[in-house]
């Protein structure tokens, strides 16, 4: 070591960091002023006018370092030396304590709005029917964001005095309040901060007095929300960083915390990072004079409460006052109470309850009084109060502030006082309450202290008075960690700069998991700091000695002197031009020396130092190499050799690196390497001298040919044209001169030994990946020059891969190697990765040895240095390895099973697309055709990436959908942008819209408009009828009728009819929402951030044939008509906004809310409700919408919070629905001014809030109320009695839906539904308690939620039908109706659509009454009564019928209601003049109303045409209803909503049959038919919309993964139906079943790639159906799509031309004319058949037909041969290859690379030529596959090359160097020599010179000894023994090389055995 220089460093002068701050008055300051501040500021903190800065690492070293510097009021953040942000605080009028930078988690839990969980799942056993359907519950989830649980986002921490502020980088920023003092904080691993408090003086003299404990100094704060918490003290830490444990788990759960000693002063804290994982605190404790070393980890507190009394809990809050005298009682008692509802997000204790108030305030202190609070200079507390002593008390100014307890207070010292402290404990630790009532809410308090940080202690130090003194300047450094075999360990260092010693320790975890800490070096030294030196990933550290010397340690506790020199430079004035600062540099003069590191301004990566005379200086230690071969090649010897002789070569190395200035050039830093080793090993570096070489010359051209510019040029297209300048010929054989001798057996050789497989290892690596060849061939000469002294062969090896790579030697044999006994512990022929990798997928039970270089030291006994700890260098050589293994695996026999088995190793490896581009193409053959394998049938459960890798990205997509495309039409395919079909924009086109769009005019919105084109496109894009319903729905254009014309008429009749006329239209105009909300159901999944346009009504009318536009009359519209159909029309406004739609949060509810409210925002807020968007709104907003007292915006508050919490049971809720509902108070009497209907809202609101939750307390209210005792006489003030009661049925049938059962509560539950629905028998006398008016239907419908689908027959018996006419007299008809819907629902599973079942739910007597009703005398009273029960009962069924069919598009159910509702129509439609004949018509109006919506509700989303007919029918026959007003309203209802069914979403969405949406369904087409617009006396209006949460959109889309456009697909659905599995045939788009019946999806068509969607058995296939509804299919390239080409004639494969010159021209390229050639019109068709943005620019520039030259023609019409080939195959990954193959047949053999890429080609050849068809084609499973490429082309380029070949191998000079080499003579060889030589070599496997020569021996040993000889030992016949011999020969070489396919050829063996006879 004496040799070696010390290493140069540069140092350059830095400015200390200057923060400018206004001018202060400090300088006429008075002395108190001076020391009161002093006094708030706190005791042992830092000076006010200092300047602090600190750095940390944000990200690891990919990021820049953050600087944070400040001073009293300013603090600044600056990033790599750029200010980013300053922040002043001089307004707080507080000065800066502390601050640092820091971690939180972000997302640590979700907030409570997120979650939906309902209250029945935990209560609801695993056999219950779920309420909800399968949809409710995907879109719940969807609804969560993802968790970030592990994400971390840095933040800077201020800390003043009484306040904290946190600054995250996205700008957001919190203030807490601090209950002490700062002195220091630092950030902690994982994320949060400790922080050390203030210790004052006056609270140790307090404790002292009290005999008890200091209060704990050491907090950690993990959430801003969160109180800091007390670091807690335990017996042990266990485990390592990541998987850590406390020792004693009690110690966390149920023992009271120890905290650390206060008196214990945080010096230094580790946060994990790249220098070391391990979380390190150092304390100092100056009274005991002792440092010690801590381990801190970070564990979340357990939540395992411990109740405590009342009483305890108020022992421990006193416990400790009581010892404390009288006086110093405080009224602080209850502020924990007040500060707990202070600060209600923290995480030790739940908020207090709303209704709990606050106390009088006047009760207590000002604010400066809080526990916690510093005092404050504020009006209330003056220069007196702030003095100590009673004299200035009574000076007071403010007498009226100073209560009693006070004026006792202030005679003590006024700062945090011991009591004040302990409070602040209590309530941080404690959660300790004010009594009262309202502890009966709160969670049970927790007994025991919490903390999240825990401290073990690892080691103490003693010190002395000097050490204390100096303790701010003692420094602590982790540093070196890595893992040094199977022990992690890091270093740790302690600086005492009094003591001037320096001690190093080693941290590491013993086999009890426990960290262990040992002593490993003392040294002098007064400074340290950690650097990133030598190693890029470990950390070294940095020593300035007693002297001001520098050193570095590293490689452990290895040191190198370095040589500081300052480097001085003037400023430039600012307008000098000059380009470089003049400076001159010099070593620091003796006067000026490093006097220490300044910690807080120095950095891994830049370290600041104090030089002697007060100025600064930095310094960067940059001494690891850029390059990354210089780097491989120290990491993978650090793995091989002992740790001093690789410190040695490392040493070595920097100082030939200084030498050169640290160059850059990747070249340089590795030659500097090489000539390490060289030295380190003693090897000679230089060229061996020849007489008989070649004579050197030293003209220009060879200097230039001898530098690396001449071989980096070579491969240039133009310069290696370049000719050399003739050179004498070849000499003849030279007898080769030796290298020098080297000892074998020493050390030194043996690991020379290790160090030649290491690098030839390494150059293995290097071979495997093409863009590491250029490192290859600078790595070569290395390898063979460490060769020739340990073994000669491998240099032959690497001399025929890098012909040039020992220019300088003669070629490698035994004659020349420096060794003669050759050493025999390594293999004479070096392991060939190439050669092994084709053994083992060629022959799987052939175990081929590959020795690892780790194992080779281990058999040398080498213990290795691990100096870059145990990262492997050879990742890609492991990893390849690993795939091969299992495309090897003898256990595995089936192809498909080896691929599958080699691709998830590759996933699992990171291996991708791109990484198996960077292979050889022989190489990443295998791999390719793994994938290839495992295309056409993916397995169902792979992961993401697996399918992404095998390019089946529509597997992927469909099954791991990342974003849902279903609703969007934003985008455009790469297609799309390359060929469009679409005309572009003119350019007036694009001055109009831009002209538009700045003078702010809005597109106005009919509201009709879907947004969907795409898809309706496809679903709907044969006819117009899309067209048609929005121009049906429309209610903001003007509509068109007939006007009706009276030839008798005046023009007053007629002016007066038409007014009439428009009356009637208006009506139909005003329910046409109904069916518009349904028809645009979620249409808009994008919303800006305007304001919300609701399409206004148009009431004008345009009629025919007059051709007037006549307005409606406004006085003839009745306001509240109007009001309701605006609400309606807001519901359907906000229904357009799908569920899914992200940007909808509170702020943009609020910023859409008129400055008066409105009946159309009532009926958006409604809207948003239904799809789940009134979740978002925050509660002041809501009180906002209810305070005012508006009815419609009550209504659609209440029904829409609880449509937006359905079933969930929301508390927040529940309580806005009580306020407008009495019926939930204590007291129900109590009048609340709200109206009926409103309060009927709430009573619905209630239902859907606790939808099937079973919750008694509100069935019983819901029950009650269906009876209430006010509603029993109508009067003005209960108008809408009939629809409270009908709303508190169905809350009751919700509550309990499909819930009923025979437990005494249900039972009694039914006997008053039995009541309520047939009487008590006091109906109609005066003290009747409830109107069976009212109560029978409501509690019919009721007890049929309640019993649904149970199957309880008894309970349907109880809802009989009269079938006598007395019976039927006594009951209303329409409640037949609800009764046969009731009957239904309770025998659920009997519903079917058949003659049999509807003619078994009429009673016989009324069916038989119905027949022989022509028998009856005309004007029979009894055929009346038959007829109506008739009506009702069938209506009733066909309702039944819909719910249970609802979105099935059932055919039995469809034919069944379509043939009762054309039975209705003729009824409805028929005429008669009596009064009887008009009842029955209303009756059968009522009927076909209920059935119209059945009809549409199997129907529902499909679109059917007959339906439609129909409908529109219905639709135009508002001249019916012309004279008829008391039922029209309701009709337009019913046919709208029909309307609105049968297109539900456009199409996309349909009915679901869950128990929850049959209770909606009920509720939305309840047969209640309105008599106008603002009828809502019989039935509330706004229930009309529940059918939104009934909805499922169960349409499947298929969508092309590469467009991204919808598409035409036939799918193969299976299904099954009760025990029957069936399957049917369906063209996408298209509505599927029930996701609980759906088995599977199948797509299986020649068009398209196969796929399989198994929703049964892989949950993941459906929850993805469920997310997105969407297949994304990956079409074959060589057809069109369906849209495009529907019979499939356009197809490749059916193309005019025949294609089979493609394969010819594939392995034979030749000029044939482009006009002619098969794929010469491919061009024109490749936009059309594939989407490819590849194939597309591939054909734009490979496929052209205007080539200049033969070549370029050549290579179009190849590139033609190769498109075609990978279109008509789908295999766009070959294209590449076959440009490559195509690349080597015109290869030169001059190029550097040529050797490598002919040992790519032979092992491309042998694979598809030997390997493929046995293990690889599936042909031995009758599943053959052809390969990507075919062997005859990559036969067809070898044989290009071998031609080449030919010419050389025949030359008579070639046969001389031939046999030369064969016998062993080998000598100086010209470059193109030795490159022919090489080639022939490898293209033969030729074995190696050393073994051709013991063959030859052998050879005529053999020959000798059998010709002559009697058999068996011999033969007289020469030929025959010849031919044996040669047999043997060929064999034995073959067998001692290893070598692809056939081995060495039998052409070179006689070629060589020529040879041998030649040169002899």
């Amino acid at each position: 070591m004496a040799q070696l220089e010390p290493l140069p460093i540069n140092l350059y002068p830095r400015h200390r960091p200057n923060i400018s701050q206004k001018p202060s008055g400090d300088q006429h300051e008075s002395t108190l002023l001076r020391s009161i501040k002093n006094a708030l500021r706190g005791s042992s903190v830092s000076a006010p006018s200092a300047v602090y800065s600190s750095r940390v690492s944000i990200g690891g070293k990919d990021y820049p370092e953050q600087e944070l510097t400040w001073n009293d009021n300013n603090v600044v953040l600056s990033v790599g030396g750029v200010v980013r942000k300053k922040w002043s605080f001089e307004i707080e009028g507080q000065p800066v304590q502390w601050a640092c930078i820091g971690w939180l988690e972000e997302n640590d839990s979700f907030p409570p709005k997120y979650f939906a969980e309902r209250l029945d799942s935990a209560s609801r056993s695993p056999s219950e029917r779920p309420t909800f359907g399968p949809f409710f519950h995907a879109n719940q989830k969807s609804r969560i964001p993802p968790a970030k649980r592990d994400a971390k986002v840095s933040a800077v921490f201020v800390f003043l005095r009484s306040i904290g502020k946190v600054y995250f980088d996205s700008g957001f920023e919190h203030t807490f309040a601090l209950p002490f003092i700062v002195r220091k904080a630092w950030p902690v691993t994982p994320h949060g901060l400790l922080i050390q408090r203030v210790l004052e003086p006056a609270e140790l003299y307090e404790a002292e007095l009290a005999g008890e404990d200091v209060l704990p100094t050491i907090f950690c704060l993990s959430n801003p929300f969160a109180e800091p918490s007390a670091v807690g003290l335990t017996s042990g830490i266990v485990g390592n960083a990541g998987s850590t444990t406390l020792k004693d788990e009690d110690e966390n759960s149920t023992k009271p915390l120890k905290p650390v000693s206060p008196h214990e002063v945080i010096l230094w804290t580790s946060h994990s990072g790249p220098n070391s994982p391990h979380e390190i605190i150092v304390t100092i404790d100056t009274e005991k004079r002792r440092l010690t070393i801590w381990r801190y980890v970070y564990i979340k507190p357990k939540d395992s409460p411990i109740p405590l009394s009342r009483k305890r809990s108020q022992n421990l809050a006193h416990k400790k006052r009581q010892s404390m005298p009288s006086t110093s009682r405080r009224t602080s008692s209850a502020f924990p109470d007040i500060l707990d509802k202070l600060h209600p997000a923290s995480p030790y204790m739940r908020p207090s309850s709303p209704q709990q108030s606050l106390p009088e305030l006047a009760e207590f202190p000002p604010l400066s009084k809080l526990p916690g609070m510093a005092p404050s200079l504020s009006t209330t507390t003056t220069m007196a109060s702030l003095a100590s002593g009673p004299n200035l008390n009574a000076n007071s100014t403010h007498p009226d502030t100073q209560s009693q307890p006070e004026q006792i207070t202030k005679m003590r010292r006024n700062s945090l006082t011991r009591h004040d402290l302990s409070i602040t404990m209590n309530r941080m630790v404690l959660g300790s309450r004010g009594s009262g009532d309202i502890d009966a809410l709160m969670p049970t308090e927790h007994g025991r202290m919490k903390t999240c940080l825990w401290m073990d202690k690892l080691h103490e130090m003693e010190l002395d008075q000097a050490d204390i003194e100096t303790s701010p300047a003692i420094t602590v450094s982790l540093f070196d960690h890595r893992k040094v075999e199977r022990l992690t360990r890091s270093l740790f260092s302690i600086c005492l700069p009094s003591r001037q010693s320096l001690t190093v320790f080693q941290l590491a975890s013993n086999e009890a998991r426990r960290m262990d800490i040992t002593a490993l070096r003392q040294m002098a030294a007064i400074s340290t700091s950690i650097v990133c030196g030598t190693r890029l990933s470990i950390w070294d550290l940095l020593v300035v000695k007693p002297g001001g010397e520098l050193s570095l340690l590293t490689h452990g506790i290895c040191e190198i002197a370095l040589t500081p020199t300052l480097q001085y430079s003037e400023p430039l004035p600012h307008d000098s031009m000059q380009v470089e600062e003049s400076s001159y540099q010099g070593a620091p003069n003796d006067t000026t020396h490093i006097v220490s590191i300044i910690d807080g301004l120095s950095s891994p990566y830049l370290s600041t130092f104090q030089m002697s005379d007060g100025s600064f200086a930095c310094a960067s230690f940059h001494y690891y190499p850029s390059d990354d071969l210089t780097t491989q090649t120290l990491q993978i010897l650090a793995l091989c050799l002992p740790a001093d002789t690789c410190f040695l070569l490392h040493r070595h190395f920097l100082q030939n690196w200084a030498s050169r200035t640290f160059t850059g050039l990747p070249e340089a830093q590795f030659d500097c390497l090489a000539n390490a080793l060289y030295t380190t090993f003693g090897l000679q570096s230089g060229t061996i001298s020849s007489s008989t070489g070649l004579a050197p010359s030293f003209n220009a051209w060879n200097a230039l040919y001898h530098t690396t510019s001449h071989k980096r040029f070579c491969e240039d297209p133009a310069l290696k044209h370049l000719k050399l300048p003739p050179t004498s010929a070849l000499p003849a054989a030279p007898s080769a001169a030796r290298l020098p001798t080297m000892q074998k057996g020493t050390d030194s050789y043996n690991q020379l030994v290790v160090v030649l497989y290491t690098l030839h290892t390494l150059g293995e690596e290097l071979r495997l990946l093409l863009d590491r060849y250029s490192a290859l061939l600078r790595l070569a000469p290395v390898i063979c020059r460490i060769a020739m002294y340990i073994r000669p062969e491998w240099a032959d090896y690497w001399r025929r891969i890098c012909p040039d790579s020992m220019s300088s030697l003669p070629w490698p044999s035994s004659v020349t190697a420096a060794v003669q006994n050759l050493d025999d512990t390594i293999p004479v022929w070096p392991p060939d990765i190439s050669a092994i990798l084709y053994g083992r997928i060629s022959n799987p039970e052939w175990k081929v040895p590959w020795f690892d270089a780790l194992e080779l030291a281990a058999r040398f006994r080498i213990q290795p240095s691990y100096a870059y700890g145990n990262v492997d260098p050879l990742e890609s050589m492991k990893i390849l390895t690993l795939v091969y293994m299992n495309l090897a695996d003898p256990e595995v026999k089936r192809n498909l099973k080896r691929a599958e088995n080699a691709v998830k190793q590759m996933v699992m490896n990171g291996i991708n697309e791109d990484f198996i581009a960077r292979l050889p193409l022989g190489i990443a053959a295998p791999l390719r055709e793994a994938i290839r394998t495992c295309q056409m049938a993916p397995p169902l459960d792979w992961p993401h990436e697996a399918y992404k890798l095998i390019s089946r990205d529509d597997v992927a997509a469909s099954t791991n959908p990342s974003m849902d495309l279903k609703l969007t039409n934003g985008y455009r395919s790469a297609k799309d942008y390359l060929t469009s079909s679409h005309p572009r924009k003119t350019m007036d086109q694009i001055v109009s819209s831009a002209k538009a769009a700045t003078s702010g005019e809005v597109e106005v919105s009919t509201g009709v408009e879907l947004e969907l084109d795409e898809f309706t496109s496809i679903r709907f894009g044969q006819d117009r009828r899309l067209e048609e319903i929005a121009r049906l729905l429309s209610s903001s254009t003007i509509s068109s009728a007939r006007a009706l014309e009276r030839p008798d008429g005046t023009e007053h009749d007629q002016a007066k009819d038409h007014q009439m006329q428009v009356c009637r239209i208006a009506e139909r105009t005003l329910a046409l929402p109904y069916g518009r909300a349904m028809f645009t159901f979620g249409s808009m999944s994008f919303i800006s951030r305007e304001a919300f346009s609701i399409p206004k009504f148009e009431f004008s009318v345009k009629l025919y044939p007059i051709n007037s536009v006549v307005s409606i009359d406004s006085s003839k519209l009745v306001p509240e008509s109007l009001h309701w159909g605006e609400f309606h029309n807001g519901v359907a406004a906000a229904l357009r906004i799908s569920s899914s739609a992200a940007s909808i949060d509170s702020s943009w509810i609020a910023f859409n809310k008129p400055s008066e409210l409105t009946p159309e925002h009532a009926g958006f807020l409604f809207g948003l409700g239904l799809t789940g968007h009134l979740k978002e709104m925050l509660t002041w907003h809501t009180f906002g919408y209810l305070t005012p007292k508006h009815d419609l915006t009550s209504i659609g508050v209440l029904l829409g919070l609880s449509a937006a919490n359905v079933g969930n049971g929301n508390q927040h809720v529940t309580k806005l629905l009580a306020v407008h509902t009495p019926a939930l108070l204590p007291t129900p009497t109590v009048d609340l001014n709200v109206p009926l209907h409103t309060q009927a809202a709430g009573m619905a609101g209630v239902g859907l809030l606790y939808l099937g939750t079973r919750n008694r307390r509100m069935a019983e209210v819901c029950l009650a109320q269906m009876s209430r005792k006010d509603l029993v006489q109508p009067d003005i003030s209960n108008e809408y009695r009939e629809a409270y009661t009908y709303s508190a049925a169905l809350a009751f049938g919700m509550i309990m839906l499909g819930k009923g059962s025979s437990i005494p509560a249900d039972i009694a539950i039914l006997e008053r539904l039995n009541i309520l629905i047939h009487g008590d028998g006091e109906y109609g006398t005066p003290n009747a308690s409830f109107d069976i008016n009212l109560t029978s239907p409501a509690a019919s419908i009721a007890l049929g939620l309640m019993y649904l689908k149970t199957g309880r027959q008894d309970v349907a018996d109880m809802l009989s039908i009269p079938d006598t006419v007395l019976g039927l007299n006594r009951v209303q008809p329409s409640f037949l109706l609800l009764r046969t819907l009731a009957r239904s629902l309770i025998m659920w599973n009997e519903i079917t659509p058949n003659n049999d079942w509807i003619a078994s739910q009429v009673p016989e007597a009324i069916r038989k009454g119905i027949e022989n009703k022509h028998k009856l005398p005309p004007g029979s009273t009894i055929a009346d009564a038959w007829e109506l029960a008739y009506y009702n009962i069938i209506a009733g069924c066909c309702f039944a019928i819909g719910l249970k069919y609802a979105g099935t598009a059932r055919q039995e159910a469809y034919k069944m209601i379509i043939r009762y509702h054309d039975l209705y129509t003729r009824t409805v439609y028929s005429n008669s003049p009596s009064f009887d004949w008009r009842i029955k018509r209303s009756a059968a109006r009522d009927g076909l109303n209920l059935i119209t919506v059945s009809l549409s509700m199997v129907m529902a989303g499909t679109g059917e045409i007959t339906c439609l007919r129909r409908l529109r029918y219905a639709y135009g026959m508002y001249a019916t209803t012309m004279y008829h007003p008391a039922f029209k309203y309701g009709i337009h209802v019913s046919t709208h909503q029909a309307i609105g069914l049968l297109f539900l979403g456009g199409g996309r969405f349909t009915l679901g049959t869950s128990d929850a949406a049959i209770a909606c369904m009920v509720a939305a087409f309840f047969p209640r038919t309105h008599s106008n617009s603002a009828d809502n006396k019989c039935y509330l209006q706004a229930l009309r919309h529940l059918w939104v949460l009934a909805v499922e959109p169960r349409c499947l889309v298929a969508r092309d993964v590469e467009t991204k456009e919808v598409v035409y697909l036939p799918v193969k659905i299976t299904m099954r139906e009760g025990k029957a599995t069936g399957t049917t045939q369906l063209i996408a788009p298209t509505l599927i079943p029930d996701l609980h019946k759906l088995l599977s999806v199948r797509v299986d068509t020649p068009r398209y790639w196969p796929f399989y969607l198994d929703t049964e058995k892989v949950a993941q296939h459906k929850e993805a159906l469920m997310r997105t509804q969407t297949l994304y299919v990956k079409r074959r390239t060589a057809f069109l799509s369906y849209t495009e080409d529907p019979r499939g004639s356009r197809s490749l494969f059916v193309r005019s031309r025949s294609s089979a010159g493609d394969a010819a021209s594939l392995d034979y390229p030749q000029l044939t004319d482009t006009k002619t050639h098969p794929a010469g019109d491919l061009w024109e068709f490749i936009t059309s058949f594939s989407n490819d943005p590849l194939f597309l620019a591939f054909a734009d520039y490979f496929c052209r037909s205007d080539g200049r030259t033969d070549q370029e023609r050549l290579l179009h019409t190849y590139c033609h041969a190769v498109l075609y080939d990978s279109i008509l195959q789908g295999k766009p990954q070959t294209m590449q290859s076959h440009l490559t193959l195509f690349r080597y047949r015109g290869m030169s053999s001059k190029s550097r690379y040529f050797h490598l890429h002919l040992q790519d080609l032979r092992f491309l050849a042998d694979f598809y030529g030997r390997v493929y068809e046995r293990r690889f084609s599936g042909r031995p499973e009758n599943n053959y596959r052809t390969p990507l490429i075919r062997d005859s082309t990559v036969w067809a380029t070898l044989h290009d090359l071998d031609n080449q070949l030919e010419t050389i191998r025949a030359t008579p000079e070639f046969a001389q160097v031939l046999g030369r080499y064969s016998l062993g003579r080998p000598g100086f060889l010209d470059e193109k020599t030795a490159s022919d030589l090489s080639w022939y070599l490898l293209r033969n496997a030729v074995p190696v010179s050393t073994l051709l020569i013991v063959l030859k021996e052998l050879a005529a040993e053999a020959h000798a000894q059998c010709l002559n000889v009697a058999p068996p030992a011999g033969t007289s016949n020469s030929e025959v023994l010849d031919l044996s011999i040669k047999e043997v020969l060929h064999s034995t070489g073959s067998r001692m090389t290893t070598a692809l396919g056939a081995g060495w050829s039998i052409r070179s063996l006689d070629e060589i055995m020529d040879a041998w006879k030649l040169v002899a």
